[in-house]
């Protein structure tokens, strides 16, 4: 419903938005690295700068962006760089902790939101039977990371890639080869969450709070092409945008499948579906300037423990 000249239009009419939405990020991102920070202290002395764990966390959602099965990017690169600060154990079980927390948080995000969509919106057939097949997923995972967090993860993870192609094989050695290592990343995880739950609570809210901070970037764009939207409805469009791109894991930066999910959200909601694609577009003009960044940071302030 939206031709090519009305769209540049609208991106002409972004003006301070598109500033404003960049410096929302740098603040998501903030939000992120406190939550990755805390985990990593609770295990002790870091060795590093905070400003330093920023940039860490900057790149490392930059290299998941442009990565197929987006974790295969950014936490062997985060890994890389904690190493020489805490030893390959504490630097593989900090990142494991804090992507499961990362993951742990949107299930919570989306249960949330069913809650949310109760109270706004009215409930059909159909859209309850969403709602519930939603939820029984969301309270699924939320059981098996639970689960996973008494217990540990390293090990059980390393035996699920053993039944996936192309990589099952060297799963099967590397989990042979280093099945202390993994046993020894496990019951750090399981520590975390049996002796220090406050570092545990505190490092999920923290995610938690930065899925919700960031829906403001929704807001904040809707609100240049209509006055008739709300902070909580644009929580539900990103819920409903997130869940949707998520099942195209697999594409790098979910391309297309966030546009869509845009559209059919803003749909949903009775806003014209144009405006979910623009709403898609500024989010990627977003997101390259913060790739941009990420990957510039790589070259930015690296060096040895030894020499800081």
């Amino acid at each position: 419903d939206m031709d090519y000249q009305e769209l540049w239009l609208n991106l002409k009419r972004a003006g301070v938005y598109l500033p404003l939405v960049l410096l929302l990020w740098l603040f998501v991102y903030l939000i992120n690295t406190v939550s990755w920070y805390i985990i990593i202290r609770s295990g002790g002395k870091t060795g590093f700068s905070f400003v330093r764990l920023y940039k860490f966390t900057v790149t490392g959602f930059a290299l998941n962006y442009v990565t197929p099965v987006g974790l295969m990017g950014g936490e062997p690169y985060r890994i890389m760089e904690l190493k020489p600060y805490i030893g390959i154990e504490r630097a593989t079980s900090s990142v494991i902790l804090y992507v499961m927390m990362h993951i742990f948080s949107h299930f919570c995000f989306w249960f949330f939101s069913i809650f949310l969509y109760l109270a706004l919106r009215p409930v059909d057939i159909a859209m309850g039977t969403i709602l519930a097949v939603v939820g029984a997923v969301s309270l699924l995972a939320i059981y098996f990371f639970m689960k996973g967090y008494k217990n540990g993860m390293a090990v059980r993870t390393l035996k699920l890639l053993q039944h996936i192609p192309f990589i099952k094989e060297w799963a099967k050695r590397f989990s042979e080869n280093k099945r202390e290592a993994l046993e020894r990343v496990d019951s750090q995880i399981a520590e975390l969450h049996k002796q220090r739950r406050s570092t545990f609570y505190a490092s999920l809210s923290l995610e938690f709070m930065a899925r919700i901070i960031g829906c403001l970037e929704v807001y904040f764009i809707l609100n240049i092409l209509t006055t008739d939207v709300s902070f909580p409805a644009c929580i539900l469009i990103m819920a409903f945008t997130s869940l949707f791109a998520n099942l195209f894991f697999f594409s790098p930066m979910q391309l297309g499948a966030r546009e869509g999910g845009f559209a059919l959200a803003v749909g949903g909601l009775a806003i014209p579906g144009a405006f979910g694609v623009y709403t898609g577009l500024i989010t990627r003009v977003r997101e390259l300037i913060w790739i941009v960044i990420g990957v510039l940071l790589m070259k930015v302030g690296n060096g040895t423990p030894a020499n800081k």
